[in-house]
C-alpha cells in the first residue's frame, strides 16, 4: 500500500508499559509470563485455583482480575471448572476494550460468546493459539469475528522443541518405571 509515511500502520498501536496484564493460572508458564510482563513495565494481576502452592505472588479474585485487566491471558489446565470458562458472563465482567489471549486450551473458551464480544466491540481483540476443534470447522464463529488473531498451535514444531519433548518423555517413563513418577497430573 502506498503511503506518504515511512512507517504506515493499518491500525493504532499501544505500548505495553503501564498496562495491566491479568494472568489466569500460575504454573510454570504463568510465572514466566508474569516475569516477562514485569520486564515490559506492566502491572500484573494473578488468579490461580491453588494460591496455597505459591509464596512469590499476591493473588486476586477472578472478578478483580477481569474488571481491571487491559489484557487477560489464560495459562491453566482444562478441567471441569475451566471448560468454557470464558463465556458470556466471564466476558461481561471484563474491562471494556480489553484484549484476550489464549495459548492454553481451546475448550476453555465459548467461541460463539467470544466472537459476539469481538463483533460488538466489548473486547478490542483476541489472540488464540488454540481452538476447541483443530483444525477448525468452517462454521467456527471465530473464523469470521472482528479483531481475532488465530495462529496454528505450533509452539512444539521447532526441531529443538520436539527433541526436548522426547527427552522429557524418556525421563518421565524412566522415573515411572523406577517408582519415582514425575509430572503427575491428578484429575479428580
Amino acid at each position: 500500500t502506498a503511503s506518504p509515511d515511512f512507517s504506515y500502520q493499518v491500525s493504532p498501536l499501544c505500548e505495553l508499559e503501564g498496562k495491566t496484564l491479568g494472568i489466569i493460572g500460575y504454573g510454570r508458564i504463568g510465572r514466566k509470563v508474569a516475569s516477562m510482563a514485569e520486564s515490559f513495565g506492566m502491572k500484573t494481576l494473578i488468579h490461580t485455583a491453588h494460591p496455597e502452592k505459591y509464596t512469590d505472588a499476591d493473588f486476586v479474585s477472578m472478578d478483580e482480575l477481569l474488571r481491571n485487566s487491559d489484557i487477560v491471558t489464560l495459562h491453566c489446565p482444562l478441567t471441569s471448572e475451566t471448560d468454557k470458562m470464558v463465556n458470556e458472563e466471564f466476558i461481561s465482567k471484563m474491562k471494556d476494550g480489553a484484549f484476550l489471549v489464549n495459548t492454553s486450551r481451546g475448550q476453555e473458551i465459548d467461541e460463539a460468546a467470544l466472537a459476539a464480544a469481538l463483533n460488538s466491540g466489548k473486547l478490542s481483540g483476541a489472540g488464540v493459539d488454540v481452538l476447541s476443534v483443530e483444525p477448525p470447522k468452517a462454521d467456527n464463529a471465530l473464523l469470521k469475528a472482528k479483531n481475532i488473531y488465530i495462529t496454528p498451535h505450533i509452539a512444539w514444531a521447532a526441531k529443538e522443541t520436539r527433541s526436548r519433548l522426547l527427552s522429557i518423555l524418556e525421563e518421565n517413563i524412566s522415573a515411572f518405571v523406577s517408582g519415582n513418577p514425575v509430572n503427575i497430573v491428578n484429575m479428580q
